[in-house]
């Protein structure tokens, strides 16, 4: 079975969604192994989001290119962008409390980030998680100076998820247990 990374961020928490966002993941047959509430430390973030230079002008790149596609001057680098995105999602990660956890299931990743749904929630399918429960846009939030506020961090494969799980939790956070419908769902 393959784990996966979800950090709701501090928009969820506040909102008091944390049972409805677990819901979506478990109803669709992922298990819950790791899970904690925490008020995220800033180095914690930066290791999470780390300056890697592929993300940082992977970044960059898609933000510019929003910029360009909406009429407005880029004077930036890719990768000066690419650092402020990530200024902003460090900023948003510890503005307040986070509830982090590891989920496990088949293809965990992918059907995690299926039902979480694109990241801009205004344009996120209306039954994922980001469009039901924001209407946040990168409009508003490029004109408020910070990260979308779109409800949950999803790790975009399980490559990555391996990596960022180890940022949050060690190996005796996580717990190994059957779910009772495992077996109709796998055996």
């Amino acid at each position: 079975m393959e784990r996966t990374l979800v950090l709701m961020k501090p928009d969820g928490v506040e909102r008091a969604l944390i049972g409805k966002v677990i819901c979506k993941f478990e109803d669709a047959g992922l298990k819950v192994v790791a899970l904690k509430l925490l008020k995220a430390k800033k180095e914690t973030v930066e290791r999470h989001y780390t300056e890697d230079e592929d993300w940082l002008l992977s970044v960059g790149r898609k933000t510019k290119q929003s910029y360009i596609e909406k009429g407005q001057k880029v004077d930036e680098t890719e990768r000066e962008i690419g650092l402020k995105v990530r200024s902003f999602l460090v900023k948003e990660l510890t503005r307040g409390p986070i509830l982090a956890m590891v989920l496990e299931g088949n293809s965990a990743a992918e059907i995690a980030r299926k039902i979480g749904g694109g990241t801009e929630p205004r344009k996120a399918d209306p039954s994922s998680i980001r469009g039901m429960y924001s209407i946040d846009s990168y409009e508003l939030a490029d004109n408020k100076k910070r990260s979308v506020r779109n409800i949950v961090h999803i790790a975009e494969n399980a490559a990555i998820a391996e990596k960022e799980i180890k940022v949050w939790f060690s190996d005796s956070e996580i717990c190994d247990y059957k779910r009772t419908d495992e077996e109709a769902m796998y055996g």
